[in-house]
């Protein structure tokens, strides 16, 4: 039976999961970092090493201004807390994605955030924020190019973001949408897919349950 060491989630369905409630966009997000906590939380427990969420893409600039903006000041109000409150359960914070867009102040936070996290050695849980996953691989490959003078899988590799992150097991998207959206391209090459019917806001702890039991009833043969 293989074990789940990566879980990726695509969380997916926020604003829907307001507009079905009759609630305003921002309550949609509000509520998916309710999930989020939640998630991590039933994660811990089932001694998961690494979760990662894919919370805004390069492609989410393309919202509504209003929409980017409570999104970024959300972010900024909370991220610190999140950290801090990781820490205490010896939880390391990692975000994946670029910088490019995100004001001084925001990518200062996230430099912080990852700070009072750094010595923790229990979960990894991994934030692709501003991320895509072609992008990603983009960059890896520049990066290659320079300080390895060749392009090869194992040079990109090394130069993914956050690459002591491994490639993921098994991924998770939410709201019934099936497809994955750039993320983690090079990392989900051989991973699981499940695509769940319910919006990312109504996640909760035992759907963690529910996809481990998922994961151990695949027969993974990675091509073999």
């Amino acid at each position: 039976m293989s074990e789940l060491r990566h879980l990726g989630i695509i969380a997916d369905g926020n604003r829907r999961w307001a507009k079905a409630k009759g609630l305003p966009t921002i309550e949609g997000h509000k509520k998916g970092l309710d999930a989020i906590e939640a998630l991590i939380g039933a994660a811990i427990k089932a001694k998961i090493p690494y979760i990662s969420f894919y919370v805004f893409s390069t492609e989410n600039w393309g919202r509504s201004e209003t929409e980017v903006s409570y999104i970024m000041k959300l972010i900024e109000t909370r991220i610190i807390k999140y950290a801090e409150k990781l820490a205490k359960n010896n939880a390391k914070m990692l975000i994946l994605g670029s910088r490019d867009r995100i004001s001084p102040k925001l990518a200062s936070l996230i430099e912080k955030a990852e700070k009072i996290t750094e010595d923790c050695d229990g979960i990894t849980v991994g934030f692709c924020f501003n991320y895509g996953g072609e992008q990603e691989i983009a960059d890896a490959a520049n990066i290659a190019m320079e300080a390895d003078g060749k392009i090869t899988p194992e040079t990109i590799r090394k130069h993914l973001y956050k690459p002591e992150i491994p490639d993921v097991d098994m991924v998770v998207r939410t709201s019934g949408e099936e497809r994955i959206s750039g993320f983690m391209l090079w990392r989900a090459a051989y991973a699981e897919f499940m695509f769940i019917k319910k919006y990312f806001p109504e996640m909760g702890a035992e759907d963690i349950q529910d996809i481990l039991q998922e994961f151990e009833s695949r027969n993974r043969r990675f091509g073999k």
